[in-house]
């Protein structure tokens, strides 16, 4: 390694990799090149259309789907973002929605079926409400990200020109996800987008403490920011994946110390804080270990909601750093 490789890495600017990016922990035998994109969902789709980067930031369920595709990448069990899926599903006041089963036989707004955040939320709706999420119309406004994806009959695209918020004002929608994910915005990644107000009732108004208990009962803790690497830089140089985790690793124990202290302030800082609470000390766990129950989660969600061809192993999706040699 008297050579450093030369990596191109595209990742979000968030408190704990930030030292990364700036170059203050460096990534041992490593020369990168960082790409800001904004939104990072921009870098999503560059990612699996076109392998641009080395190293990239990528949703998990964009991640599971474009693998199983072949996609010539693979993950590290790294993830960057943490919250959980119980709330975020707004609903309009003129509808009837009282539980998540109740959304059957409605309209309701998804930036795109494949988003995380929607995966997730169909998930903790399937196990705890027993919701049928083919007997829900999900409307988008934007393409999916893996284009060999195939969408189920009971997805349909918003009518041109329409946002999901513009047609959940006009009560065309029964309910919408919430923020980037949905009814918070309009434009699409390529383009730009612009957030906008969705000041509607959250269809679980009691969501903290119901996902500290699904929390208790699963030990699934939902992830996004999964990062991946070319499967060509893994195979002629297998020990990235150690420098890789070891950077990520050692940012995070900064940021969890600033954290811990108080110095770390701001909302990310009170979200993760409060995560602290249901999860423990370490509110954005590594490894595949620590992560298993929510790995297996959302392969097997996203393979019932009919956005995978197959099932997949850990082993398919994920490096077992621990095993690499260099």
């Amino acid at each position: 390694m008297a050579e450093k490789v030369k990596l191109k890495i595209a990742i979000a600017d968030h408190p704990h990799t930030v030292a990364i990016k700036n170059g203050s922990i460096p990534i041992r035998g490593v020369e990168p090149e960082f790409i800001t994109v904004k939104p990072q969902i921009g870098a999503f789709r560059r990612m699996v259309r076109d392998v641009e980067f080395d190293v990239c930031e990528l949703a998990p369920t964009t991640y599971i789907i474009a693998r199983a595709y072949g996609a010539p990448f693979v993950a590290l069990p790294i993830f960057v973002v943490r919250r959980f899926h119980h709330a975020g599903m707004l609903v309009h006041p003129g509808s009837d929605i009282k539980t998540p089963k109740d959304l059957e036989g409605k309209r309701v707004g998804v930036r795109a079926y494949s988003v995380t955040t929607g995966a997730w939320i169909r998930q903790a709706f399937i196990d705890d409400y027993g919701l049928d999420p083919s007997k829900v119309t999900w409307v988008v406004d934007d393409e999916e990200h893996v284009t060999q994806l195939e969408l189920p009959p009971n997805v349909i695209h918003a009518p041109e020109g329409r946002s999901l918020a513009d047609m959940m004002a006009a009560g065309e929608l029964d309910a919408g996800v919430e923020a980037n994910a949905g009814i918070g915005r309009t434009g699409n990644p390529t383009g730009g987008w612009q957030e906008v107000e969705a000041d509607y009732p959250d269809l679980i108004p009691n969501a903290a403490e119901v996902e500290a208990d699904y929390y208790r009962r699963t030990g699934v803790y939902p992830m996004h920011g999964t990062i991946v690497v070319k499967d060509s830089v893994l195979a002629e140089h297998p020990w990235v994946a150690q420098s890789l985790t070891e950077a990520f690793t050692c940012a995070k124990e900064e940021w969890l110390a600033r954290l811990n202290s108080g110095e770390e302030t701001g909302k990310g800082a009170d979200k993760y804080r409060k995560l602290q609470k249901i999860v423990g000390t370490d509110p954005l766990p590594y490894g595949i270990e620590a992560n298993r129950p929510t790995i297996e989660a959302l392969e097997k969600t996203a393979f019932d909601q009919g956005l995978t061809p197959r099932r997949m192993s850990i082993d398919e999706l994920f490096v077992d750093v621990e095993k690499v040699t260099a």
